[in-house]
């Protein structure tokens, strides 16, 4: 069995090439390069984005969601020694639900797990879940080429 990995912030700002106001990643709690990890993301109540989404009745957007799944799932691949210095690129989502509303002041407690891989495109699916309270609030299946 594979070491398990924690990672701070300044850790996970070592791997993957996002950064605030779009780094939806603070801490890794458990990783195993190229097959899982368990991440979480505070949703800061101050973020410029409840200004508008939405007025008097603060949602965190399904997107940005999505976005912490796909980051996620970019450090599982990024921890791979055949992908470590790659760029990790979208390429595509499936299967999504939204389960429950996310909130200013949760954690997202985010869960990535290597569904497949073809080694030779350098192209991997990843299934995810996010959490709140340990209620299941989303599910994915995020697609990254690395370059």
């Amino acid at each position: 069995m594979s070491e398990r990995i924690k990672l701070n912030h300044e850790e996970v700002m070592k791997i993957i090439p996002h950064r605030d106001p779009i780094l939806l990643i603070d801490e890794v709690s458990e990783l195993v390069p190229g097959d899982y990890i368990v991440a979480t993301y505070w949703i800061d109540p101050e973020k410029e984005i409840f200004k508008g989404h939405f007025p008097g009745d603060p949602v965190f957007p399904g997107a940005y969601t999505v976005e912490a799944t796909a980051q996620a799932s970019d450090i599982v691949l990024m921890t791979k020694p055949a992908y470590k210095g790659k760029t990790p690129l979208f390429l595509g989502i499936n299967n999504v639900k939204f389960r429950k509303k996310v909130m200013p002041g949760d954690t997202l407690e985010i869960h990535a797990k290597l569904a497949s891989e073809w080694a030779e495109k350098a192209i991997a699916t990843c299934k995810c879940e996010a959490y709140v309270g340990g209620e299941l609030a989303a599910e994915t299946e995020i697609t990254i080429a690395m370059r």
